[in-house]
């Protein structure tokens, strides 16, 4: 998080208790590698855990918000104490009896601060940890109180049961897509109610037009063109747990790589400029911006963009999101920073956490990184692509 939007938010309690942003395009836009060095937006913890999974040399995962490195903290515990099957069940993934006790077993494995946090809030536990945030409340909302006026559960289970294109778009046309779910998503997700029940207000300072048509555009994207069936963000949103299909970080084929590389990953409780500063030496190859950029200004993201391309291997990547507020590569930073436009929209197609209007990948220009400096098992800068076989 920047240091402007903490200026304004409120973040003393947990916003999101998983990461809304789709680890599959976000792994494909930024191609980690081994060695390499990653910034992540440490939010509920999915992402950069899924990061790990590459085998990178070193993720510094930030976050202004403790509550949002409570949840970190907690998942990294849990990947070192229990087995897949039990995470699912502490995230809230599947049914459990009794996540008390799985959290019991976590507990000696989080830092003082973090296990404050839970040993305070018993209920988020048992409730299941990826429900705990002011999002996931807000999703609970529309699923338990707006789509039963909208649409019977026979037919949610339907819409969820995915099918062909052609079935899936037949049925959004002929069965889902009425006049009550037209008007209840554009009163539920607009800027009034996503600002007080969602999102901080103070995330929607830079925004301008209709919030609540955006996101209706996209979620018709994401009910048709995707498939539900494979959607866990989607299927979350609709029954509170995940159904068919799991988030990267969570499926069973990446649980031991990730397990594996935990002692790789570090966060700190600052902002992307504080720890920049406080480390001035650091360079990076990969960024995980999540969709910071959206809470800021033109002007503070100019320049926050600038101190990111100063700290950039040569060919770096970025990968960020915006929701409802514009934001990529200024032409003053056109020397430096090359869009992969056609990789973004190609990848923005597949994102499956629907409600972003658009995926922004970018990438150093090779020769633009200022030196490379030793970040212990990782000295040398990355190639651009293209000249990987020149550098073997």
């Amino acid at each position: 998080m920047s240091t402007e939007a903490a200026g304004r938010a409120d973040f003393s309690f947990v916003r999101y208790a998983q990461c809304w942003e789709d680890a599959d395009i976000l792994l494909e836009a930024l191609d980690v590698g081994e060695g390499d060095v990653c910034l992540s937006i440490a939010s509920a913890g999915d992402n950069s855990l899924s990061l790990l999974s590459r085998g990178p040399a070193r993720v510094i995962a930030v976050d202004m918000n403790p509550a949002q490195l409570a949840c970190l903290a907690l998942r990294v515990a849990a990947y070192r104490a229990l087995e897949h099957d039990e995470l699912l069940q502490l995230v809230g993934s599947r049914e459990c009896g009794d996540r008390e006790a799985l959290y019991r077993r976590c507990r000696g494995a989080l830092d003082s601060e973090a296990r404050a946090f839970w040993d305070a809030h018993p209920e988020l536990v048992r409730a299941g940890i990826g429900a705990a945030g002011k999002f996931e409340r807000y999703f609970e909302v529309f699923r338990t109180r707006v789509v039963p006026w909208i649409h019977p559960r026979s037919r949610v289970d339907r819409l969820l049961a995915g099918g062909t294109l052609e079935e899936r778009r037949r049925f959004y046309a002929r069965s889902w897509d009425n006049r009550r779910w037209r008007l209840l998503f554009r009163i539920f997700f607009s800027r009034f109610v996503m600002g007080r029940m969602g999102r901080d207000p103070a995330f929607f300072r830079y925004v301008e037009g209709s919030v609540a048509e955006r996101i209706l555009a996209r979620a018709r994207h994401a009910l048709t063109e995707l498939d539900p069936a494979a959607n866990p963000y989607l299927q979350w949103i609709l029954t509170g747990r995940h159904t068919t299909a799991l988030p990267h970080a969570l499926r069973s084929e990446n649980f031991d790589a990730i397990r594996q590389n935990l002692d790789r990953l570090e966060w700190h409780p600052l902002s992307i400029e504080q720890l920049l500063a406080s480390e001035p030496g650091l360079r990076f190859d990969c960024f995980n911006l999540s969709d910071i950029f959206e809470y800021m200004s033109d002007e503070s993201f100019h320049q926050l963009l600038s101190t990111l391309v100063a700290h950039s291997r040569n060919g770096a990547r970025l990968a960020y999101w915006n929701m409802l507020v514009p934001r990529s590569r200024p032409h003053e930073l056109a020397h430096a920073l090359v869009p992969d436009e056609e990789l973004a929209e190609r990848l923005h197609l597949q994102d499956k956490a629907f409600f972003y209007s658009r995926f922004v990948v970018e990438r150093m220009k090779a020769g633009m990184a200022s030196h490379t400096v030793d970040m212990g098992s990782h000295t040398a800068s990355r190639p651009a692509p293209g000249q990987e076989a020149a550098s073997t």
